[in-house]
């Protein structure tokens, strides 16, 4: 392998040149990557590494269809996006042909942060509103006006929610207040969004637009109960409001039986904005934003020009189509709808195995293992999740936890990933929590004394250091370690886990 620097070097430069807040995985030890090659990624060593993360190189690390149609291109031209391309107008033709057909006008940008954004200004231009109401946990973007409405990003401990952004609760039926007990979740959750609604007007204040990821993914992997969506975009509507779906992380043929996430919620509902973006260039920068003619025609009556110097430049819309072309190509939606079944089936027998896991929640490629400390309570297992992935990267097998607690371990492949891929992975993790489990005590009868301190932590090494449990909620773990108060009390075993 190729390196111009060794891995401790690469660590020090990027510690005196690259931002503190940029951070990367595995921060107690990273990895060098090197190279990637469909679901594989490669470090300095050779060592290959499953990646069951990157939902970005969508049709596989470097596939050799899209270096080829961007090295093409580029070796022709690349230009500002101002100069009359058939690049950009068959790129917004096949994309549009995707999507329910009054969603037909495109504004391509560098990026789903990009996207969200003019997704904003396109709703109030169109109502000459401002609020928004988005959803706890959500996460739309990191410019600014993004992390106004992505309470994901507030922080901790400060009221930063401004007054024009209005949350409404997850649509969670596994922890969130309405449950899979509950009558008609949907229509509860969707009711949650109505009063915001009442309430707003009560003070004055008018909606322009509700932004939702179509399954939310920093969230917890959130599969929105069916009819959720459609309650809330009448509500929406009747209050002079849009509707957002941000397709950023779940669009593509991710969930295998349709192109785009939002559509499983059936043909009766249609957003009036599309937001779209990382897995569209397979690594290379390039996102949109799809909108009705309505809405699009109401933007340009502001007078204000749209401009953005390399959005649907003609070597991004090259590689675009490309992606568009191995999809179909290679059934990789097919492969979505086999290889997520047979995973998922997997992982059932693994939640009938392990008390460790609560929750096995997704629809294709794009699956959620929520682990807890206590079944019946859903006590999140926040400390246990970060020691899983820590081993499972020794095992070669890359994954992340996500969600409010950081407990869900979130699975979103390159869609090329197979089925000896899920049954390797899932071996890997059988094993880990097999070993954790029982260092953990679940299945013996080793208990500590409830006043034992909460001492409970991750090494250098990522390995858990078991003196006691982790809290429930890791919102609240700092105050709570400060105030040297042992708020979970649950017995465990007093040692370290190595595995």
């Amino acid at each position: 392998m190729c390196e111009l620097y060794s891995k401790q070097d690469t660590l020090a430069l990027r510690g005196k040149h690259i931002g503190p807040s940029c951070k990367v995985f595995f921060a107690a030890d990273p990895i060098k990557i090197v190279r990637a090659q469909r679901q594989y990624m490669f470090d300095e060593k050779g060592e290959r590494y499953l990646d069951c993360i990157n939902n970005v190189a969508h049709v596989g690390h470097c596939h050799p269809d899209v270096v080829g149609a961007a090295l093409k291109q580029m070796e022709l031209l690349n230009t500002n996006s101002r100069f009359l391309h058939d690049n950009i107008v068959e790129y917004a033709k096949r994309l549009s042909a995707t999507l329910p057909e009054k969603l037909s006008v495109c504004y391509f940008t560098n990026s789903g942060s990009e996207a969200n954004d003019l997704a904003l200004r396109l709703a109030w231009q169109f109502r000459g509103h401002q609020d928004v109401i988005t959803l706890d946990h959500a996460y739309h973007g990191h410019l600014s006006s993004l992390i106004e409405i992505s309470p994901y990003k507030f922080q901790k401990g400060k009221d930063v929610k401004k007054e024009f952004v209005h949350v409404a609760p997850v649509p969670d039926t596994y922890r969130g207040k309405y449950r899979e007990d509950h009558a008609d979740p949907a229509g509860a959750y969707a009711d949650e969004v109505k009063k915001i609604i009442e309430e707003a007007h009560s003070s004055g204040r008018k909606i322009a637009a509700f932004i939702a990821e179509s399954m939310q993914s920093c969230g917890g992997q959130i599969i929105p109960p069916a009819g959720y969506f459609q309650k809330v975009a009448e509500y929406v509507h009747r209050a002079g409001g849009v509707f957002i779906a941000d397709e950023v992380q779940v669009g593509f043929g991710r969930v295998g039986k349709h192109f785009w996430s939002f559509q499983m919620h059936g043909e009766d509902f249609v957003p009036d904005i599309v937001t779209m973006g990382k897995p569209m260039g397979n690594g290379h920068p390039v996102a949109c934003v799809v909108t009705t003619k309505e809405i699009a025609e109401a933007f340009s009556s502001s007078g204000m020009e749209y401009f953005n110097t390399y959005g649907g430049n003609p070597v991004s819309c090259a590689i675009g189509l490309a992606v568009l072309d191995i999809i179909e190509s290679e059934d990789l939606q097919g492969n979505a709808v086999r290889v997520g079944h047979y995973l998922t089936e997997l992982l059932k027998e693994q939640k009938a195995k392990h008390t460790l896991i609560g929750d096995i929640r997704g629809v294709g490629l794009f699956i959620g293992i929520d682990l807890v400390k206590d079944p019946q309570k859903r006590t999140p297992a926040t400390a246990e999740a970060q020691h899983v992935i820590y081993k499972m990267k020794e095992k070669r097998v890359l994954l992340s936890a996500d969600g409010p607690h950081r407990n869900v371990l979130k699975i979103k492949p390159p869609m090329c990933f197979t089925e000896e891929d899920a049954k390797f992975m899932v071996d890997q993790l059988d094993e880990i929590l097999t070993v954790l489990e029982g260092a953990l005590g679940a299945k013996t009868e080793s208990v500590i004394s409830e006043s034992t301190p909460c001492k409970t932590q991750m090494s250098k090494e990522g390995h858990l250091d078991l003196h006691s449990n982790n809290t429930t909620d890791s919102k609240e773990n700092s105050s709570r370690k400060r105030n040297g108060a042992c708020t979970d009390k649950r017995s465990v075993l007093s040692k370290r886990v190595k595995t």
